[in-house]
């Protein structure tokens, strides 16, 4: 009997949290009718009562509003939403507090009729209760807003006092799963709809076209135009956006327990309405919601399961570009808003921020979805070079490297994103996504991001420690350079330790550096013959720290005559009368000369070089079209990439396509063309078999336009670039640069930037020797610099740094140090580009020191970089 006593009050105690007494004037805090009570989920309440059972709370007394009539009286048990024929509300059908507890879901319908009646009254507080109810309960919101109303039972059927009936038709199961007796058979349904979906997503690789032929309508249950109507209408009432965010607060610690430990998306796929529907607020990006409930919300979205997170990037990839905006600047601000907030040092990492790494993964969904929304090619993919598979047979004995914990990690590539694969879409794959990539960097955030920690997580740690790198859409080019440069140094460092370990165990010396010794006047033969025999014997010593000697020359390499090399190498390669390359007047830029009679060894050192470049972090003069870098990223060229490296072809090819008359008749063209060898005879080339008795037409000229791209940028310099291209990844395979890179960005970082800020570069310059930035040659020296044209700056930086290109990040990143060199003299001033050093005499006027510092960078070439 006290058993059954103590369940009766335990009951009543749950009805109060949830019901409430029915009185519209009730004060009890703990009821559900008051005024200001926070609604509770059936979880939190069943709790709640146990512990107002545990210390004998008092109970309220049930309104006589609460009382309805017999269950199986076969009467409507809601109160009538009727109007008068003036469309006013009748006093007698409104009860005082009217809370409508029937309601299990919302409608559109339902939301106006509820409007409708609060709007009479000029009392809104039962809608808010409503709002508050079904937004703050996770099967409420999955059920509200549904495209087919039929889906869900007859609300009039059911009362807050029965059982809650079965619904009889399929359609009426899917939105009671839990308490289905034919669960089993939906989630069977539900299982092979996800498998069906999962196998559309496989089959989507290497297709081509728009993002909605490859990827057609993702197909939810929740009608998304619907609740953007309903947020429109409410949202213009303050009261009702507390409301909102109040549900909101509620509901995310329930919904994070749900997806963490209950599987719920694998059993209910419509679980996913919860984030669909909340993430349609327009107010999410208000102080409020980013201090209080969007942290939450992005933890709960973080932990849905990968097919989910897919599944909700290609259905808002089909939203418009205002909506993916929307929800990109929502998270962006919650990520700026929370950093800004708080001081981070060593011991408190942004990577330790909760909220900033749920918002930062949330990010990555509107990131994907503005790539599967742009232009996307995600054919035409380069075949990838093989050669690290033919380094060594696979051998069952442990190497030096493995006893020693220094095997390396990557080597089949660098690690893939699983929502990039489960896509079947790469960053590379979009050629112009809806929102520009640089709006996705969050400059807050890369300003006290600790780099260094967060490449050990990268690297080491990725399985318990969150690495911003796993983004890197959010770092601008700046920081994921100094990302991979502590890559560069650190397997620098681990392969000198393992030469001095094989020298230990092998017992004969070995050069733990890349060292190249060649002469001036022979520099090609000389590194092309040391660089191929690396290359055949030990491709791993190419990773190892570059130092180079020009014979009969003193000097010590501390990265200026590694600079001089490259820039010596580069202008004998580029040059035009060896026929490597073609160089284009109009756009100067080179491109690969399809007859070159050279051998595909040069083409690969060529490649080794830029791989070395960036591997030793060294700025190079080259000039490809942006075709190239994405080439080596891994996709071929298409005739969208003629318009920058070849103009003439481009213009002529669009004005084929764009033609409205009869092509055939009028340009008689045929699928062979031709063009001249090294000797300037014509040579003829069928893009089909009997090209040349196929005219082009109206219906094949794209065909033709696709072919004839295909053979220019692909075809004719296939053997080239191959061995471009190889040379290339012999140096970066293991790297983490094509995972961090876009190829605009892979171009900054081996050619540097040409804007030159000196006024950026004026503000981080250090001085030595006696130099401060007070003394009067400095001001004179600046105001020098500062006078000087384009071509003289360009000088200027070269002289002193080896260079004319900017770093990543500009001038600004560029330490330059200016050291006094003696009193007035008539020697020039002269430069370590190894330190971007510049040695400045104390001149007695600013006329002589312009007219020495002119002299100085425009004769050094050759004997003043040391």
């Amino acid at each position: 009997m006290k058993r059954a006593a103590a369940k009766h009050l335990i009951e009543r105690y749950f009805r109060q949290l949830t019901e409430g007494c029915g009185n519209g004037a009730c004060t009890n805090e703990l009821c559900a009718s008051c005024l200001g009570f926070q609604p509770l989920d059936h979880n939190a309440a069943a709790i709640r009562a146990l512990e107002l059972y545990k210390i004998n709370t008092k109970l309220c007394d049930l309104h006589p509003s609460a009382a309805f009539p017999d269950n199986n009286s076969g009467e409507d048990t809601q109160p009538a939403l009727l109007g008068d024929c003036h469309g006013k509300m009748t006093d007698n059908l409104f009860p005082p507090r009217e809370d409508f507890r029937e309601v299990r879901y919302l409608t559109e319908e339902k939301v106006y009729e509820i409007l409708s009646i609060c709007e009479g009254k000029k009392d809104y507080s039962p809608l808010i209760r409503v709002i508050g109810r079904i937004f703050s309960s996770a099967d409420g919101l999955v059920q509200s807003f549904r495209k087919d109303e039929e889906q869900h039972p007859n609300t009039k059927e059911q009362h807050p006092n029965t059982k809650e009936q079965h619904p009889n038709t399929k359609e009426q199961r899917k939105t009671h799963q839990a308490k289905d007796e034919d669960k089993d058979e939906d989630d069977k349904e539900r299982t092979t709809a996800m498998e069906q979906e999962s196998e559309a997503s496989a089959s989507m690789e290497g297709a081509t076209g728009s993002t909605e032929n490859r990827l057609g309508p993702v197909e939810v249950s929740v009608d998304i135009e619907a609740v953007r109507r309903v947020y429109d209408r409410l949202l213009s009432n303050e009261k009702m956006e507390s409301a909102f965010l109040n549900a909101l607060v509620y509901l995310t610690p329930n919904v994070e327990l749900d997806l963490t430990y209950l599987d719920v998306y694998d059993t209910n796929p419509d679980y996913l309405n919860i984030f669909i529907i909340v993430m349609e607020n327009s107010s999410l990006h208000s102080p409020e919601y980013l201090e209080m409930a969007m942290p939450l919300f992005c933890k709960c979205m973080s932990k849905l399961p990968l097919p989910a997170l897919a599944k909700l990037t290609r259905l808002w990839s089909q939203y418009s570009v205002e909506h993916i905006r929307r929800m990109m600047e929502t998270f962006q601000q919650l990520i700026t808003y929370t950093v800004i907030s708080n001081e981070y040092v060593s011991g408190s990492l942004v990577n330790d921020d909760e909220g900033v790494v749920a918002a930062t993964k949330c990010l990555k969904l509107v990131f994907y979805a503005n790539v599967l929304g742009g232009d996307l090619d995600t054919g035409h993919n380069e075949e990838e070079c093989k050669f690290n598979q033919e380094e060594e047979p696979p051998s069952s004995e442990l190497t030096l490297q493995e006893l020693l914990g220094e095997e390396r990690r990557n080597k089949n590539g660098p690690r893939v994103d699983p929502l990039e694969k489960e896509l079947g879409v790469r960053t590379l794959d979009c050629r112009r996504p809806l929102i520009p990539f640089e709006e996705f960097v969050n400059e807050p955030l890369n300003n006290v991001l600790e780099m260094d920690k967060d490449f050990t997580f990268f690297k080491v740690d990725s399985e318990s420690k969150f690495s911003f790198q796993s983004c890197p859409f959010i770092l601008n080019a700046c920081t994921k350079s100094l990302g991979l440069y502590y890559d560069n140094r650190i397997s620098m460092y681990s392969e000198r330790r393992i030469t001095a370990l094989y020298s230990l165990v092998q017992g004969q010396q070995l050069n733990p550096y890349l060292r190249l010794k060649v002469r001036r006047d022979h520099i090609i033969d000389d590194a092309l013959v040391r660089l191929e025999m690396i290359a055949m014997e030990n491709p791993a010593d190419l990773r190892k720290q570059l130092f180079v000697e020009f014979e009969g020359e003193q000097g010590v390499d501390e990265g200026g005559v590694s600079k001089e090399f490259f820039q010596l190498v580069l202008e004998e390669m580029f040059n035009p009368d060896i026929g490597m390359f073609t160089y284009d007047e109009s756009t100067k830029l080179f491109w690969f000369n399809p007859p070159s009679l050279e051998n595909e060894a040069q083409f690969t050192l060529i490649g080794i070089v830029l791989g070395l470049a960036i591997y030793n972090n060294c700025i190079l003069d080259v000039h490809f079209p942006m075709v190239v870098y994405r080439k080596l990223m891994g996709k071929k060229g298409t005739y969208l990439d003629l318009a920058d490296s070849h103009p003439v072809q481009y213009q002529s090819l669009k004005e084929l396509l764009d033609y409205e008359g009869d092509v055939e008749e009028d340009m008689m063209i045929t699928f062979q063309i031709s063009q001249t060898d090294l000797f300037g005879d014509p040579i003829t080339y069928d893009l089909k078999e009997n090209g040349d008795k196929i005219p082009v037409s109206v219906d094949n000229r794209k065909e033709f336009v696709s072919l004839y791209s295909d053979y220019i940028l692909n075809k004719s310099v296939e053997r080239q670039f191959k061995a471009f291209r190889r040379g290339f990844q012999m140096v970066t395979n293991e790297s983490p640069l094509k995972c961090l890179f876009r190829p605009e960005e892979v171009e900054l970082l081996i050619c540097g930037s040409r804007n030159l800020d000196f006024h950026a570069l004026e503000e981080t310059t250090e001085y030595d020797g006696g130099y401060n930035k007070d003394c009067r040659i400095i001001k004179d020296f600046w105001e020098t610099v500062h006078s000087f044209g384009e071509e003289d700056k360009r000088l200027f930086l070269q002289f002193t740094t080896g260079t004319d290109r900017a770093p990543v990040g500009g001038l600004g990143k560029l330490k330059m140090i200016i050291a006094k060199n003696g009193p007035d003299t008539d020697r020039l001033p002269t430069s370590h580009t190894c330190f971007n050093a510049l040695l400045l005499p104390e001149y007695d006027s600013k006329e002589k020191l312009k007219e020495r510092l002119l002299k100085a960078i425009t004769y050094a070439k050759g004997f003043g970089m040391l």
